[in-house]
């Protein structure tokens, strides 16, 4: 699990925690990018947990999950989690026997749930979350935000993650499809918090198509795969998504189904789902302009909330 320098020690300890509680976990390893004397350090080892402190951003997710495998000599299986994940009880059960029914897949994991629907916008991300469940589970393209799930250890320690992208998560998924290997959905759920505020959203979406863009590199091999399924669905995700507001009359017209499916909620989210619709937008154009000038997008932090 790596940990940036800016995580709260209250979500950090709650995550410590409930992944202690699960029974299949071995050890737990978090990667910490600040020094060996900070107090989150020590909190983390109080509860057992190994603890990696590398004291360098080197890479960033990517290049504390790396550090990370170089200091495991085997594992089976690795579990890959956010410091806000939350699995539930069957969750690493369930991801490794999948992983044991299919040796061709590198990942198996779980639908995704947010822990923090305490706002207009995490309550319209809360909606979003079950729109990309539905289609997950028949995309044959199926790629878990963060790497989020139990991975073939073999794999994951041979291939490793590239240090070089913005979207490490997605670059790993579409090699691995590329090469035939398949992404699994379990059963059982994740939660997760989304972004508190409008402005982290915009960062964080920013981010995740300035990954998208990056993927292109790909294009020539995910063409010459022989799964028609998979380059429909890569293809798919690498188009529609950049353009949002295509969808906005579809929103528009949601208005009665709202109200009726979150009665008083209903309204605060149909205007939730159009902020949201047009921040996407806005999100992609942007991400696009800095592609076309060469400029690289900065990793910015989003706001924890501090309930674990």
């Amino acid at each position: 699990m790596p940990i940036a320098t800016n995580e709260p020690e209250g979500v950090i300890a709650g995550s410590a925690k409930h992944l202690k509680k699960l029974k299949e976990i071995d050890e737990v390893i978090y990667v910490f990018d600040g020094s060996e004397d900070d107090e989150r350090v020590s909190l983390l080892r109080n509860f057992g947990c190994k603890v990696i402190a590398r004291n360098t951003k080197r890479g960033k997710r990517a290049g504390a999950i790396n550090d990370a495998l170089s200091c495991i000599k085997k594992a089976e299986y690795i579990a890959i989690f956010d410091v806000d994940s939350r699995p539930n009880e069957e969750f690493v059960r369930n991801c490794v026997k999948a992983l044991e029914r299919d040796k061709r897949a590198y990942i198996a994991s779980t639908r995704r749930l947010i822990s923090n629907a305490v706002n207009t916008l995490t309550k319209t991300i809360e909606l979003e979350y079950n729109i990309i469940n539905f289609f997950l589970s028949r995309s044959k393209f199926k790629q878990f935000n963060g790497l989020i799930g139990v991975l073939n250890g073999e794999i994951l320690k041979r291939e490793r993650l590239r240090e070089d992208v913005i979207t490490e998560d997605a670059d790993f998924a579409t090699r691995m499809h590329v090469k035939g290997y398949k992404a699994i959905l379990c059963e059982g759920y994740i939660y997760e918090q989304a972004p508190l505020y409008w402005k982290d959203f915009y960062n964080q979406r920013k981010r995740w198509y300035f990954g998208g863009l990056q993927l292109w590199r790909y294009l020539n091999d995910v063409l010459k795969s022989k799964n028609l399924g998979f380059k429909i669905s890569w293809l798919s995700s690498l188009t529609l998504t950049f353009v949002p507001i295509l969808f906005l009359p579809l929103i528009l017209m949601a208005l009665p189904s709202l109200l009726i499916y979150k009665k008083r909620e209903g309204f605060k989210l149909y205007i939730g789902l159009i902020a949201y619709c047009l921040t996407l937008q806005l999100a992609s154009l942007s991400a696009i302009v800095n592609m076309l000038k060469g400029e690289e997008i900065e990793w910015v932090a989003i706001k924890r909330s501090l309930e674990t």
